[in-house]
C-alpha cells in the first residue's frame, strides 16, 4: 500500500501517518528524515543535498525525487510506505509518477486530512513547547498538568514563532499556492481519500483505516 499524505500543515496528517505506518507495518517515510540520514552517512545523494542545505538552498526536486525513490528502494518498502511532506508541489508528483511508473508502479491512495484554514490558525495559536526538553503540548488537547509549565522538567513552555497566527498564516498562503494543487491531480487519478481531520484523532484515524482498500 502506497501512500501520499495530503493536507495543510497543522492538520495532522503526520500523527496520522505514524498511525497509519504502525497499522499496517510500512514505513512512514518524510524527506526532513532521508536527507539527514543520507547527509549523516555521508552518500552521494547525501552530500549533494548538503551542498543546497548548507548554502540556505532549496534542494531540487530532482535530487529530492531521488532520494526518495533510493529509499523506496529499500527492503522494508516491499509491501508499501507512506509520505509525508512530499510531494510538495505539481511538479514534484509528476517527477514521482514517472520515476513510479519506470518500475510498474504508481501511489495507491492520496490521505487527504481536510481541517479549514481558521481551524489550523486556532489549533496550532494552542500548542506549547518546552525550550529545555522538546516536549509538546496543546492547552486544549494536551495540557500540561500546571499551566505553561513542563510536566516533565518544569521548565516554562513557550510558542513557537512558527505556532503564532502570522506566521501560520503565510505558511497557509504558501501551502495553498504551491502544495495544495495536488489534491486536484490526484483527484483526476483517482485516488483521493478524504476525511474530516476537524474529528478527535482517533475517530480521523478510523475513517481513512476504514476507506482504504474499498
Amino acid at each position: 500500500m502506497k501512500i501520499v499524505m495530503l493536507g495543510a500543515p497543522g492538520a495532522g496528517k503526520g500523527t496520522q501517518a505514524k498511525m497509519l505506518a504502525d497499522q499496517y507495518a510500512i514505513p512512514h517515510i518524510s524527506t526532513g528524515d532521508i536527507f539527514r540520514a543520507n547527509i549523516k552517512e555521508g552518500t552521494e545523494l547525501g552530500k549533494k543535498a548538503k551542498e543546497f542545505i548548507d548554502a540556505g538552498a532549496l534542494v531540487p526536486d530532482e535530487l529530492t525525487v531521488d532520494l526518495v525513490m533510493d529509499r523506496i528502494d529499500h527492503e522494508d518498502c516491499k509491501k508499501g510506505y507512506i509520505l509525508d511532506g512530499f510531494p510538495r508541489t505539481i511538479n514534484q508528483a509528476e517527477k514521482l509518477t514517472e520515476a513510479l511508473g519506470v518500475k510498474g508502479g504508481d501511489i495507491d491512495y492520496a490521505v487527504n486530512v481536510d481541517v479549514p484554514d481558521e481551524a489550523i490558525v486556532e489549533r496550532m495559536a494552542g500548542r506549547r513547547m518546552c525550550p529545555n526538553c522538546g516536549a509538546s503540548y496543546h492547552v486544549v488537547n494536551i495540557p500540561p498538568k500546571k499551566d505553561g509549565i513542563c510536566d516533565r522538567c518544569g521548565e516554562e513552555l513557550i510558542t513557537r514563532k512558527d505556532d503564532q497566527p502570522e506566521t501560520v498564516k503565510k505558511r497557509l498562503a504558501v501551502y495553498h499556492e504551491q502544495t495544495r494543487p495536488l489534491y486536484d491531480y490526484y483527484k483526476e487519478k483517482g485516488l483521493v481519500v478524504d476525511v474530516d481531520g476537524t474529528k478527535p484523532m482517533e475517530e480521523v484515524f478510523q475513517a481513512i483505516v476504514s476507506r482504504l482498500g474499498e
